[in-house]
């Protein structure tokens, strides 16, 4: 059942706007988007899409094909640690929005959001989530809000209302993704350029191995993670890890403990490697993208200590058979590997992993050939 059919059956009337925004694929580029850094996302064709109606009064409804019953509350309850479960992202975008903005006397609303972006796999099945409610609001509230405000207000409900300390990497990969290319978004700036991939043009193909390991951004690694940055951050007197170089890792080294000095070199490396994968896509020098994908993933998995055996087995297997590189993606501690691998190995690559995870005696990989994406829209 699509949006538009589970609307009407849901609340008996049809909707007033219908809208979908896409979850995305990080190319290169974890964990660098709340210290300022780079990252180098794309969206992906799975999308999730949201229909929504006005209603009479201040109610907010939201009704998913993902989870029995429908959640109401009114706009004016909605505050940090008062939404519990999945409802916190699409009424704290709501709450977000309203935050100083001119709304409707009778902002209430009905929403019905169906979705084919598997939740936990790396792949921002909140961003999606929050873009498409986002536009959809907009839309009924009659707000012109830019790409900066939306991305803000997903942030903010992810943040404030769910209470997951994210970064804005996956709204902005969410709104502006374009067909065969990738989003080079600078997190400090927010200045954003598109970067062709050229994919078909070269022969590869990217493949997504999610591993059905699920985590919760809201969960305690991702958290502490952040922490350890902000802390480092603090103590080598910089405003963010961003303005920490590769020539001022020996003195972080000499300032901080192990484990911190480690989660910063990750940070630092993993933002030269995005301008570097970025002016090698540039140059069409794919196998050097390959390099700095393997080499990001070894940075996550040593350094920064977030990735799971099944995702090490997945990138060790796709590099052993042939890929150019592979890493996981996404916020870590379960979900996805993204590969950049010849189009015509994919196959044999498939095969490989299905071997090497029943020899682990690990749940078989969901693996897909993922084709980069447009970004969110009005689809009515």
């Amino acid at each position: 059942m699509d949006s538009t059919s589970g609307f009407a059956a849901t609340y008996g009337r049809s909707p007033d706007v219908v809208w979908s925004a896409p979850g995305r694929a990080n190319l290169i580029g974890e964990h660098t988007d709340y210290n300022d850094g780079f990252v180098l996302p794309f969206a992906i064709t799975e999308r999730t899409t949201v229909a929504a109606a006005r209603r009479g009064d201040d109610t907010l409804a939201v009704t998913s094909s993902a989870f029995p019953g429908t959640v109401r509350m009114r706009l004016a309850d909605i505050a940090p640690g008062a939404v519990p479960g999945w409802p916190g992202y699409p009424l704290g975008v709501a709450w977000a929005l309203a935050q100083g903005q001119a709304r409707p006397e009778s902002p209430g609303a009905d929403l019905y959001v169906d979705s084919s972006v598997p939740a936990g796999g790396g792949l921002s099945s909140s961003a999606a989530l929050e873009m498409a409610v986002a536009g959809a609001l907009a839309s009924l509230w009659g707000l012109a809000l830019s790409v900066p405000e939306l991305a803000l207000a997903g942030q903010r409900a992810e943040n404030e209302v769910v209470g997951a300390p994210t970064g804005i990497m996956d709204q902005y990969a969410s709104l502006l993704g374009q067909p065969d290319a990738a989003v080079f978004l600078d997190c400090r700036t927010r200045e954003t350029r598109t970067v062709p991939l050229r994919l078909a043009q070269a022969g590869l193909a990217l493949v997504l191995a999610d591993t059905g390991e699920r985590h919760a951004h809201s969960a305690g690694g991702y958290a502490a993670r952040r922490a350890s940055c902000e802390k480092a951050a603090r103590v080598l007197g910089v405003p963010a890890l961003r303005d920490v170089s590769a020539a001022g890792l020996p003195r972080a080294e000499a300032e901080l403990d192990d484990e911190t000095f480690r989660r910063v070199r990750h940070v630092v490396t993993e933002n030269d490697r995005v301008q570097e994968t970025v002016a090698a896509l540039e140059a069409g020098a794919m196998k050097t993208v390959g390099r700095y994908l393997t080499a990001s993933h070894r940075s996550m998995r040593d350094d920064y200590e977030i990735t799971t055996p099944a995702l090490d087995l997945a990138v060790e297997t796709a590099l052993s058979a042939g890929a150019l590189g592979a890493r996981m993606t996404g916020g870590g501690f379960g979900g996805s590997t993204i590969t950049l691998i010849d189009r015509r190995r994919v196959p044999a690559l498939r095969t490989a992993l299905a071997a090497a995870f029943a020899a682990a005696g690990f749940t078989q990989p969901r693996v897909t050939t993922v084709t980069p994406g447009a970004g969110a829209h009005k689809e009515v």
